[in-house]
């Protein structure tokens, strides 16, 4: 395969629709089947549902196969929804969460070898080539973001460079010193990163691209963030459930939508509340079901995550994969204050649109006697007042929440994803 091709596997990433649809079918027959033979788990969900292998004859049959959810993973922790012997596990990961019980993904080889190649097509679709440094940024632990873009650089054959988290001025250091021209981690480190090279007054040269996941991040967030490192941002996606970073995908140059890798997952988008499919181009909630995997398949994961349909036409990179848009919030992360609904995501975008704001802000929700009050506090620049933030959230929001404007480098930092919501009960 040649190293300038703008495809990792053009084959798979320029599939016709028919091509896609005998892909899809066959990787569904070959789930269900493996899933009612070797799990007990998912065999009684069917058999509650009234269906087996032989009952499900199209894709269209879908929609009769039962929802999976985070509390079945929960419920059947460590191992309770294998498909395989134990004996041919060579890894697993799990949830980052710090509380309750954790959601665990194991990976047979075939599973590894299948991560690897999402995240390769996510490499190419970024613009990275065999031999370009990389540097990855999360965890190597428990967490799956370090190990999802390792295993992917090693088929790829780039040049990976295991930071791990933390170590600021470190980080900064290797990124010179090897010439790293891609940079991999959550973007709330990237913009820790761009405050150790303000105080140290240093640049990055070499650096082109940013691929950065595990959390929603506004377009005010992305265009700080290349403009100050020089880069070309990705939003990458995946999730401990489906595989890990990048299985299920990542946005292309064109900026027209994230692109699910569709041979290895069928999207489905969903009202949240009923379960019910909406149409293309309206909000819902994304559910996946894993065509190729081994060790523990999903079907029909609801993952909470808000997005759209946006394309199933090819898009201007060339790709015929489907495109979802980037994620807009999750389900539970909606909030409600003074009768305004409102995500998280929307309080960055407006944040970023203000001159000399930085990106460090906290949104502190307080509950009293069960009526919530919101406290936004943000670092900017010297001249940068409460009532100009005040006024332009006013704006954006539809009311005005209590905060404070924080010297830079004085609110909470995290070398990890950052927590941006705080709650707090009386």
């Amino acid at each position: 395969m040649s190293t300038q091709s703008e495809f990792w596997n053009p084959r798979a990433e320029t599939m016709s629709a028919d091509e896609r649809a005998a892909v899809q079918w066959a990787g569904l027959k070959r789930t269900v089947g493996h899933v009612w033979a070797n799990s007990p788990f998912y065999r009684a969900r069917l058999a509650a549902a009234g269906l087996a292998p032989d009952g499900i004859r199209g894709l269209e049959d879908i929609a009769r196969l039962p929802f999976t959810t985070k509390d079945d993973f929960r419920e059947q922790y460590p191992l309770g929804m294998l498909c395989v012997p134990r004996g041919s596990l060579r890894e697993m990961h799990m949830s980052s969460g710090s509380t309750g019980v954790p959601v665990v993904m194991a990976y047979t080889e075939a599973d590894i070898g299948q991560w690897a190649e999402c995240m390769a097509r996510c490499y190419r679709m970024a613009g990275l080539r065999a031999g370009d440094a990389i540097q990855i940024t999360p965890t190597f632990g428990l967490f799956n973001g370090g190990f999802g873009f390792y295993h992917g650089a090693r088929l790829a054959g780039l040049f990976a460079i295991p930071a791990s988290s933390g170590n600021t001025p470190r980080q900064v250091m290797l990124m010179r010193d090897f010439g790293v021209r891609g940079l991999m981690g959550v973007v709330s480190y990237a913009a820790r990163i761009i405050e150790e090279l303000d105080a140290k007054g240093v640049a990055l040269p070499d650096l082109r691209v940013g691929i950065f996941g595990a959390e929603s991040f506004s377009d005010a967030m992305r265009r700080r963030v290349e403009t100050r490192l020089g880069l070309r941002a990705f939003d990458i996606y995946g999730m401990t459930e489906t595989g890990g970073v990048a299985t299920t995908g990542m946005d292309c140059g064109a900026r027209a939508g994230l692109h699910v890798w569709d041979d290895h997952y069928l999207t489905e988008i969903v009202d949240p509340d009923t379960g019910a499919p909406v149409p293309d181009g309206q909000l819902g909630e994304a559910v996946f079901t894993s065509l190729t995997r081994e060790a523990i398949p999903v079907l029909r994961y609801r993952t909470r995550d808000l997005t759209r349909i946006v394309g199933r036409e090819r898009c201007a990179c060339g790709r015929t994969c489907l495109r979802v848009d980037r994620i807009q919030g999750r389900c539970d992360d909606m909030l409600i204050v003074k009768g305004v609904n409102f995500f998280p995501k929307q309080v960055e975008q407006a944040l970023m649109e203000i001159p000399g704001v930085l990106p460090e802000y906290q949104i502190v929700i307080s509950e009293v006697d069960g009526v919530c009050d919101v406290t936004i506090n943000v670092e900017a620049d010297d001249g940068v007042t409460g009532f100009v933030v005040e006024k332009h959230l006013k704006e954006r929001l539809g009311f005005s929440p209590k905060g404070d404007v924080f010297r830079p480098g004085t609110l909470p930092r995290s070398e990890g994803k950052a927590k941006r919501v705080i709650r707090r009960t009386a």
